[in-house]
């Protein structure tokens, strides 16, 4: 096994109670964004399609719209209209921040679309300049690049931070375990590093389940909801946890470039918050077992799985990682990650191609790198499945393992 950051703390130190009402994670999980449902005489949550609502009072109407144009916070009194929010939706948010331990959550169209918001909220106070940790996601490694959005970014290493800050500096992004490689980052330390500059954390991988970046000093915690959140493999989403005067300034962004999460996507999000813990604890034990298998497997050169644990895994195959992606039948070859299914895909072509090959590589995504979302079919199946898919055992491959427990 290979992990090149550490961890600063167990996965027990974040997740038995969330928030003032001192409840465990899992029981959050279940309740949170449904509180008012008994006295409403609802047992499952309504779903509001509504994109616009009745009003006879236009000066109420009026003033609410002139609140939320100066602070960003959710009107009071009834829904306006759904590019300013929706009640569905902000069930979903009510209930990630209580996950992620955080004043606020607002949710977006899509992982991206939420990255966005939080890069033209920075821009627009002047700060455009982003330090940034590879290896990130691989459209979001382009998104800062290519400077898509006008921002600057300066590439480094965990202990280089605090080094690259510069007067515009908006943002430190970090993505911990790192989408491919798993790699980690000490959030305390990183948040130190930061000083007063916000800290995002990439938390789509390990969720509110097995790490809360809030408590380690980030200040916005951002989701690719599409994955563990949703779960199923049926919901575009994304969202970021933050403070309140954050998410104001989010929510305004939102509303005026349309990047908003249609209601049916925030119920499903909401309903896959409830089996979040399950989930991530049944596919992190399958993963665990597929870990130690494949670190013993003679045909894979080196096993990269983080030390907080969970459902990915990524491996180097010493012969062609094509060809097993072509010869798997149980799992599926496809992108995305954090389903029920398990899914396997081919970072270097897929996810992290729109990266320059050179910063990819140096990244640690290298071209025999494979990435597994383990999900929650029989651990036994999936082996057998990966066990077909990596082919013949040659007879040279035992030195190959040698090469792995000195790396390891």
């Amino acid at each position: 096994m290979d992990s090149a950051r550490t961890h600063s703390t167990s996965p027990s130190d974040d997740v038995r109670t969330t928030g003032p009402t001192g409840r465990a994670l899992a029981t959050e999980a279940v309740h949170a964004g449904r509180d008012d449902l008994a006295a409403l005489g609802l047992h499952a949550p309504p779903i509001d399609l509504s994109t616009t609502y009745p009003s006879y009072d236009s000066r109420g109407e009026a003033a609410r719209i002139d609140a939320f144009a100066t602070t960003g916070a959710d009107p009071d009194g009834p829904p306006v209209y759904g590019r300013l929010g929706n009640p569905t939706v902000a069930r979903f948010e009510t209930a990630l921040a209580r996950l992620e331990g955080t004043e606020a959550a607002v949710a977006f169209a899509s992982g991206m679309a939420a990255l966005s918001a939080v890069l033209l909220v920075r821009a627009s106070a002047g700060l455009r300049h982003v330090v940034a940790v590879r290896p990130l996601y691989g459209c979001s490694d382009h998104l800062l690049t290519a400077g898509l959005l006008g921002s600057e970014v300066t590439w480094t290493d965990p202990a280089g931070i605090a080094d690259a800050l510069r007067p515009d500096t908006g943002l430190v992004l970090v993505e911990s375990p790192a989408n491919p490689t798993l790699a980690e980052v000490d959030l305390r330390a990183v948040a130190h590093a930061c000083g007063s500059v916000p800290l995002l954390v990439d938390n789509t991988f390990a969720t509110p389940v097995l790490q809360r970046p809030a408590g380690h000093g980030a200040r916005l915690v951002l989701h690719s909801a599409t994955k563990y959140l949703g779960g199923h493999g049926d919901v575009l989403a994304g969202v970021v946890a933050c403070d309140e005067e954050l998410a104001g300034r989010l929510r305004q962004v939102r509303f005026a470039t349309g990047g908003v999460l249609h209601p049916l996507a925030g119920y499903l999000l909401l309903r896959g918050l409830s089996t979040l813990p399950v989930r991530v604890r049944a596919a992190s034990a399958n993963a665990a077992v597929l870990v130690e298998r494949l670190a013993a497997d003679p045909r894979v050169a080196r096993v990269h799985y983080p030390r907080i644990g969970g459902a990915m895994v990524s491996f180097e195959v010493h012969g062609d990682p094509h060809e097993v992606i072509g010869r798997v039948r149980l799992i599926t070859p496809a992108v995305s990650l954090g389903s029920v299914d398990t899914l396997i895909q081919h970072p270097a072509s897929i996810s992290h191609r729109i990266v320059d090959a050179d910063d990819r590589r140096g990244a640690g995504v290298g071209d025999r790198l494979l990435r597994l979302s383990v999900g929650l079919e029989d651990v036994d199946d999936l082996w057998a499945d990966l066990d077909r898919a990596l082919g013949e055992r040659s007879a040279g491959a035992s030195s190959s393992r040698e090469a792995l427990v000195r790396a390891d």
